[in-house]
């Protein structure tokens, strides 16, 4: 098969299109056939060096796909050769095939097409996982999410309006602030001339947020306890603002609030199997109903990951960038 490559640490153009061994499904395991994938953070540190595969993990870019299944290895049920459906990957998903662990394979949800499905799995997994499940973000709660244009960001906001928070999100353009409301978002911060503390502090008369996803790690930890509500969750999935932080102790003590840091990619598959079971059985029937849909920016074929990498990159974008892959049908 073909797969993108990563010729050595460094810029987008790096990433290579070549061929590369055939995977094949051992016990437990489906083989898919790729018919889209997305860009993720993880997958542009993952080029420039700094973020390795798990062990025992394909070693090519590629979080999350969409596809039909080959092949299934022993004692796998529920799945069977042809049918369409989209997976959480420890890697892998930038190619023309991926073996996947079963527990992390869904069946496509109805009405959804394939090419968008390829953007689905990781933003799900990772928003479900730390703000309904670790989180417990409850109606009528107020949720602020950083970056609210990202793949994340317009996965949390649909997701969190649908199920009862007022919600309040930060981003770097009027546009962006634009399309975040169109999603569901109630207010709209831009970080780059308003301090979201503050927005936060008269959005909510003084009371503050009851959960906060935040993707910036050192640059906004403290700012972050300062929004918080008494009773407040703090939840950190990534660390594009830096990986050291000071945080004034007694703000959090004062307010009994908690500090989450999480990651998706590294956990067991049976943790993973749980989390995708938890987002399919929350998120499906809101995609079968027309209630929350992927968003998506722009579609490249997966020779252009180059090219989507610096799109992402550069922060144009809002909602994902997916790759497909030619011949998938998607």
């Amino acid at each position: 098969m073909r797969a993108i490559t990563i010729a050595e640490p460094g810029g987008p153009e790096q990433l290579v299109w070549a061929e590369v061994p055939d995977p094949t499904a051992g016990p437990g395991e489906v083989l898919i056939e790729v018919a889209a994938t997305a860009v993720n953070r993880a997958d542009i540190l993952q080029r420039m060096g700094f973020y390795k595969p798990p062990a025992g993990a394909s070693p090519y870019p590629g979080l999350e796909c969409s596809g039909r299944v080959v092949d299934v290895g022993a004692g796998v049920a529920g799945f069977v050769p042809g049918d369409e459906v989209c997976a959480l990957l420890a890697g892998g998903g930038y190619a023309e095939r991926v073996v996947v662990p079963a527990g992390q394979v869904a069946p496509l949800p109805e009405g959804m097409s394939l090419l968008d499905a390829g953007g689905l799995m990781e933003t799900v997994c990772t928003v479900w996982s730390n703000v309904f499940m670790l989180a417990g973000l409850a109606p009528g709660d107020t949720f602020l999410v950083h970056g609210g244009a990202s793949g994340i960001g317009t996965t949390a906001i649909q997701l969190a309006h649908q199920f009862g928070a007022r919600v309040i999100v930060t981003a770097g353009s009027a546009a962006k602030l634009a399309a975040c409301r169109e999603l569901g978002a109630d207010v709209g911060v831009n970080y780059r001339d308003e301090d979201f503390v503050e927005a936060v502090r008269e959005a909510t008369d003084g009371r503050g947020v009851d959960v906060i996803l935040d993707n910036m790690g050192a640059v906004y930890l403290d700012r972050n306890v300062q929004a918080l509500a008494v009773g407040g969750r703090l939840m950190i999935i990534g660390l594009q603002g830096g990986v050291k932080g000071e945080v004034n102790l007694n703000t959090l003590l004062t307010k009994r609030a908690g500090i989450t840091a999480t990651t998706l990619r590294a956990r067991p598959p049976q943790e993973k199997a749980e989390i995708v079971e938890a987002a399919r059985n929350g998120v499906w029937p809101l995609i079968e109903s027309g209630r929350f849909r992927v968003v998506v920016d722009r579609v490249l074929p997966i020779e252009q990951a180059g090219r989507a990498h610096q799109l992402v990159e550069d922060s144009g974008h809002v909602g994902k960038v997916l790759l497909e892959v030619a011949g998938s049908g998607g």
